[in-house]
């Protein structure tokens, strides 16, 4: 799976993306979130408000319960506003 990183999740995980094979027992976005992370204390930092931080599966708005597999693309997001 890909997980990628925007605005300052990126530079609290130091990286946009990375390539990590899903874990046993994960089949949601939420259930990812603890094996992100324990990865590093960056990774931790990122995602540890979580009111704060968008997701998206494949390019499409998602939250926590949404479904993950392992060829999918999680991305995580600061909350986007227009103008």
């Amino acid at each position: 799976m890909k997980i990628m990183y925007f605005a300052w999740l990126k530079e609290h995980t130091g990286c946009s993306f990375e390539d990590m094979p899903i874990p046993d027992g994960v089949d949601t976005v939420g259930a990812l979130i603890p094996h992100i992370t324990c990865k590093s204390a960056g990774h931790k930092t990122a995602l540890q408000n979580l009111d704060a931080v968008r997701v998206a599966v494949n390019r499409v708005y998602g939250d926590l319960a949404t479904p993950i597999g392992d060829r999918d693309e999680v991305a995580f997001f600061p909350p986007v506003t227009g103008g």
